[in-house]
């Protein structure tokens, strides 16, 4: 069981990438992302559910991989999806919106302002989520207020 945290923490071994892992996690994410969605009407409800599932998941899966590998390690990239889907909820999918997205995600989710880094402190599996989490909710308010204002 354990093989299949470390698979599923590491999002399909992308996180043994090393340095980068986090934006390549990311990517990839918004590269589904809008695969899956592109073109289609938009089904808010389903990308909540996606999103809790894969953060609930990524708690659960960085729990059990966190005695392996240490606090938080480099090779646990589930925490950048769902903050990145989290970052995607409710926004138009375009080129322009989820790469929008995937900016503010990885500034708010690197400089870490506004309580994100107290978030890290946080023991466990919601420890290793909960930073991304909310750095993806504050990316994804930025986008909205760039959307409503006609700025993007």
């Amino acid at each position: 069981m354990i093989k299949a945290h470390k698979l599923i923490s590491s999002v399909l071994g992308i996180g043994y990438v090393g340095k980068g892992g986090g934006t390549v996690a990311a990517v990839v994410a918004c590269l589904i992302w809008y695969a899956a969605q592109a073109g289609r009407e938009q089904w808010v409800a389903g990308q909540f559910f996606v999103t809790i599932f894969i953060t609930l998941l990524g708690v659960w899966s960085a729990q059990r991989v966190e005695p392996l590998w240490g606090k938080d390690d480099k090779k646990v990239v589930i925490d950048e999806v769902a903050g990145m889907c989290l970052a995607l909820v409710a926004v138009p999918v375009t080129w322009a919106t989820v790469l929008g997205g995937l900016v503010l995600f990885r500034f708010f989710d690197i400089a870490k302002p506004l309580f994100i880094r107290k978030l890290e402190k946080v023991s466990g599996g919601w420890g290793v989520m909960l930073d991304d989490v909310l750095a993806g909710l504050y990316a994804n308010l930025v986008l909205q207020l760039l959307l409503y204002f006609k700025l993007f």
